[in-house]
């Protein structure tokens, strides 16, 4: 069994700050002193990471950078108070980050400022957005950034073997590096056909269910079904198709799991699954994480 292992924000970035910093800022003179932990209980998550950094031009100040899996609405409240909480706490200048990391839909759109207004009185705080579907991923190999290293697939131009093979290639050269692997055919699949991946690669859940991102990815996918027919089945005569296309879709992400961790489903076990409501389906999510073999699943869906 694979040691455990932290494969979230503050793992990533704390490879190494110093470069991360750079990247961030777009300044090769800003110096990394110290990887903070947050004391603050209620923004202490796996997506936070502050660092206390030194600029010639500017100084001490903290750079708050915030890992977003998914474009969340409340994003810019929220950089808000994370801003005016840090630094109000540390009493320095801060610098806001939101990486996103997977592409929204097409109509979704992502600010990067926070602004409110009562009685005249007004509320602004401006953070830079950085979209990793927008950066190059020659980017990563020639600034070295290990900490991108894993989402290399799903950056532009990311999507080649040649730059698979060359991230891969990086993450087993190098030791700290090397139980990134399991991130990287994590966001490998999204681009890649599985067997593909399977070949060139490791999948190992043991350290996949230690990364906020999978989990997140995971829950989302088997809850997004539940809430979604909730909110539509208020819209009479389209409740019922709509709640069986997210039990399919709920379905589809359950079995992609069960292929990486158990390999090829009977025939019998996958109509099995596709049956299955979205609470069942939710509860199997969680359940084959621990699965060890075949005779696992059989257990659960008996």
């Amino acid at each position: 069994m694979a040691k455990k292992s932290d494969i979230g924000g503050k793992r990533l970035i704390g490879l190494s700050p110093t470069a991360w910093s750079h990247w961030v800022t777009g300044d090769a003179t800003i110096q990394v002193q110290e990887v903070l932990n947050i004391e603050l209980q209620w923004i202490e998550r796996e997506s936070d990471v502050l660092l206390k950094a030194y600029s010639p031009k500017y100084g001490n100040f903290i750079l708050l950078n915030e890992l977003q899996l998914r474009h969340d609405a409340r994003m810019p409240r929220r950089m808000r108070a994370y801003a005016g909480l840090v630094e109000e706490k540390y009493g320095l200048p801060v610098y806001p980050v939101v990486v996103n990391i997977l592409r929204p839909g097409p109509t979704v759109r992502l600010p990067n400022r926070y602004e409110s207004e009562i009685m005249g009185l007004t509320a602004h705080q401006d953070y830079r957005v950085i979209n990793l579907w927008e950066i190059e991923a020659e980017v990563v190999f020639e600034q070295n950034l290990s900490s991108l290293l894993p989402f290399v697939p799903i950056l532009k131009g990311g999507d080649s073997e040649d730059n698979l093979r060359q991230a891969l290639v990086r993450l087993r050269n190098d030791q700290v590096l090397a139980d990134l692997e399991p991130l990287l055919s994590f966001f490998a699949s999204f681009v890649f056909d599985i067997p593909l991946v399977q070949q060139m690669m490791r999948w190992d859940m043991t350290v996949l269910r230690e990364s906020p991102w999978y989990n997140e990815i995971l829950k989302e996918g088997l809850q997004k079904g539940r809430q979604e027919g909730r909110q539509e089945g208020r819209q009479e005569g389209r409740q019922e198709g709509r709640q069986e296309g997210r039990q399919e879709e709920a379905a589809a992400l359950v079995l992609r799991q069960l292929k990486w961790r158990l390999g090829e489903l009977s025939e019998s076990q996958v109509e099995q699954i596709r049956h299955l409501s979205i609470p069942q389906l939710e509860n199997l999510g969680e359940a084959l994480l621990d699965f060890t073999d075949m005779a696992d699943l059989e257990i659960f869906l008996a």
